[in-house]
């Protein structure tokens, strides 16, 4: 596996990849890499010649200053898992050579990119179709590979690639978690073992609220699931909204859309830690 920290050398290598006609699966990360991301590079390995995996920790997407400087740096063990997982490029900017000067585009895409994660991380959204779109254009993949953990997040991306007429395929891949059910996040990292076991008990909330879905309305569900996880201490809800899976709008009955899905963040801890996950209802 090269690690490749410019823009340059990246572009000169995969010139040569794509002048043997050879394809080519991205996988972008901000770095603190676990089994969720080995399992998105796995399936680009096994789908494409050629795996390029970005290690970026992005400054545009973090509205707030104190979650960027507390999020892991872990590089070189990020680079033995990849070298593991069979990728073939790691690329390592620093933000400099990624943001030579100030990125100054503006993406709007609502409601996707307004509500949940929009609406509490102004902000966010914007940083990512900056970084996502820069990478789309430095590698020209194929196919790009990202987790449905970050759910709202795909449904954005997909938004900006209609709109700036990428033609590469945008992958979604399962959310792996561990065996208690908690989603795997590089932000677990940060838990210690008493909450990570508490924050356990958000997936296994969501997951008993599809059997309330069967006999309860869309209103109802809600209220079990926010004051459930809030009647357990160090567990605060941020948010939690039943959503059509394609536009991200609320809806309000189970027969609304034949793709509804239910987006959580909660707080965990007393740092605290943000954590996000989701449970599909129909679809």
């Amino acid at each position: 596996m090269k690690v490749i920290s410019t823009i340059a050398d990246l572009k000169n290598e995969l010139e040569t990849v794509r002048n043997n006609g050879c394809t080519i699966g991205l996988v972008p990360t901000m770095g603190a890499l676990h089994e969720g991301h080995a399992s998105l590079v796995r399936r680009s390995v096994g789908e494409n010649d050629v795996t390029v995996v970005s290690i970026f920790l992005n400054p545009t997407q973090f509205n707030d200053k104190n979650d960027l400087a507390k999020y892991p740096r872990t590089l070189e063990a990020d680079c033995r898992l990849l070298e593991q997982c069979g990728a073939t490029i790691a690329f390592a900017p620093s933000v400099d050579e990624v943001y030579p000067e100030p990125d100054t585009r503006s993406f709007n895409y609502p409601p996707t990119d307004s509500v949940m994660e929009g609406a509490f991380r102004p902000g966010h959204f914007n940083g990512v179709c900056q970084i996502v779109s820069k990478l789309f254009a430095m590698v020209e993949p194929d196919r790009a590979y990202f987790g449905e953990k970050d759910f709202q997040q795909i449904a954005v991306i997909r938004r900006m690639v209609e709109d700036l007429g990428f033609t590469l395929q945008i992958v979604p891949c399962p959310v792996v978690r561990e065996a208690s059910g908690l989603a795997l996040s590089s932000r677990n990292t940060l838990l210690n073992d008493d909450e990570r076991q508490i924050a356990s008990n958000i997936y296994q909330t969501l997951a008993q609220s599809r059997e309330w879905a069967k006999t309860e309305s869309v209103q109802v569900v809600h209220d079990h699931v926010v004051s459930q996880i809030n009647a357990i201490s160090g567990l605060e809800v941020q948010y939690y909204s039943i959503v059509d899976g394609r536009t991200l709008a609320d809806v309000a009955s189970w027969n609304d859309s034949n793709d509804i899905v239910g987006c959580i963040t909660v707080f965990c801890g007393q740092q605290p830690i943000r954590l996000i996950d989701h449970i599909r209802y129909k679809g």
